[in-house]
């Protein structure tokens, strides 16, 4: 009989959406919330508005097509 496989724990890693910073540095954006009856958009920018720092919609955080546009997904896309 074949030995068992015990199950392999897996480093969570963390994702930054956002410019490299220091630990305990802030950094200054401006939010443009766009929403619409179809999807939801929230776009940081710099404080001149010409650099993008993040960019997120309600379909990039939730699969089915019908829930783009719901408040589940507008939240979601608030979060990071």
């Amino acid at each position: 009989m074949a030995p068992r496989k015990g199950k392999e724990k897996k480093e969570e890693q963390v994702i930054s959406l956002g410019p490299q910073v220091a630990e305990g540095e802030n950094v200054f954006g401006v939010c443009h919330i766009f929403a619409s009856f179809n999807d939801t958009f929230v776009h940081v920018t710099d404080l001149s508005g010409k650099e993008t720092i993040c960019r997120v919609t309600g379909g990039m955080k939730v699969k089915a097509d019908r829930d783009e546009s719901s408040p589940y997904a507008a939240m979601l896309a608030a979060q990071d």
